[in-house]
């Protein structure tokens, strides 16, 4: 990923594609592996808020209780939509400047995120429009095929995954939930 190059992994909900956040060239890659239009947003994953803090200029005190509230090992994964993008590749920041960001804590995606000291693109591993790769099984060969890396781990799992809850979150402090 430091050179620019597309994963697979797993993540704290479904298989997902992945680059540096902060490299457009890795990022418009996702988009063509995805055959995905660049309009659509993709959400990134962090491995602590600590790090959220470098993606978005003022994280509003309501992302932080939601936060500190999803911090139970049961808690449903949950990615925040905040306004204020920054220190991302542009095509990945939402035409309204806002991005989606998930701190996970899913031991192999965390110590991912950990190890490489940046956001990490996370869409899920699948074609555009096309069902979301629950298990590595899932994957279309397609996607395989595209991507410069796959990892390891988890590739003999085959249980339900579900995406995350996506909620918005402005700086004024409305809030919408986008997707349970």
């Amino acid at each position: 990923m430091r050179k620019g190059g597309v994963i697979l992994y797993p993540t704290d909900t479904v298989w997902g594609i992945g680059c540096d956040a902060t490299n457009a060239e890795a990022v418009k890659r996702v988009y063509e592996i995805k055959q995905r239009d660049d309009s659509k947003a993709l959400i990134c994953l962090v491995d602590s808020d600590a790090r959220m803090q470098r993606y978005i200029r003022n994280v509003p005190d309501v992302a932080w209780q939601l936060i500190d509230s999803l911090q139970d090992s049961d808690a449903k994964p949950t990615t925040l939509i905040l306004d204020g993008a920054i220190n991302l590749a542009e095509n990945l920041i939402a035409d309204d400047g806002s991005i989606g960001l998930r701190i996970t804590n899913e031991p192999f995606s965390k110590e991912l995120c950990y190890r490489f000291q940046k956001a990490i693109v996370s869409t899920s591993a699948n074609i555009s429009g096309e069902p979301a790769a629950q298990n590595y099984c899932d994957i279309d060969p397609r996607i395989l095929e595209a991507v410069d890396y796959v990892c390891w781990s988890r590739r003999q799992e085959h249980k339900p995954h579900t995406p995350s809850s996506i909620i918005r979150l402005k700086e004024n402090g409305e809030v919408t939930i986008i997707r349970k």
